[in-house]
């Protein structure tokens, strides 16, 4: 038994999710999102509750797509009801972000500057240095929050850079230049 897929997922009110053969459908008040579950899974609906089951849960294989089902179907329910967010802090003398237009526009301390496509499901604000993704789809706003990061990642020695607003990061000890006159 997989422990995550055996959980059942609650529909709050507000949410209607429709089933087709292996299609799930949810729509909320945030928008809409669908999933094509793998064949060996099937999801039930009774009421305000859907449950995932797997032809042969004591394949390793098929324990494995429970859970991830399960998962993907409670991340679109959540989804279309909160949302999801991801905040990045950028630190760095001259390191600004600005929204223009559908492209984030990114100057980091390179010799030109760096147009981000703000892709389509997903919204960024900018309030001075730090940039907000928003979106329905977590998957799109993880992978866009890890794709601007991945422009300029902090670096140890003076921590410049584009950080995860809960990221810790390690700093490093400079070189120690000794003194003139010491031998």
């Amino acid at each position: 038994m997989s422990r995550i897929g055996k959980l059942p997922i609650t529909i709050p009110t507000g949410v209607t999710v429709t089933l087709s053969g292996q299609a799930v459908d949810v729509k909320g008040p945030k928008g809409a999102l669908s999933l094509t579950a793998h064949s060996h899974v099937q999801v039930h609906q009774e009421n305000d509750i859907l449950t995932i089951t797997v032809s042969n849960p004591d394949l390793q294989s098929d324990r494995a797509l429970w859970g991830l089902t399960r998962m993907l179907v409670a991340n679109m329910v959540i989804g279309v009801t909160t949302g999801y967010e991801k905040k990045l802090e950028i630190n760095g003398v001259g390191f600004k972000a600005a929204v223009t237009g559908k492209s984030l526009h990114l100057n980091l301390g390179f010799s030109h500057p760096i147009d981000f496509p703000i892709p389509e499901g997903t919204t960024i604000a900018v309030d001075k240095n730090i940039v907000t993704i928003s979106g329905i789809d977590k998957q799109l706003v993880g992978e866009t929050a890890a794709t601007i990061r991945r422009m300029k990642k902090p670096e140890p020695y003076k921590g410049k850079g584009i950080k995860y607003i809960d990221e810790v990061i390690r700093r490093k000890a400079g070189k120690v230049v000794k003194a003139a006159g010491a031998k």
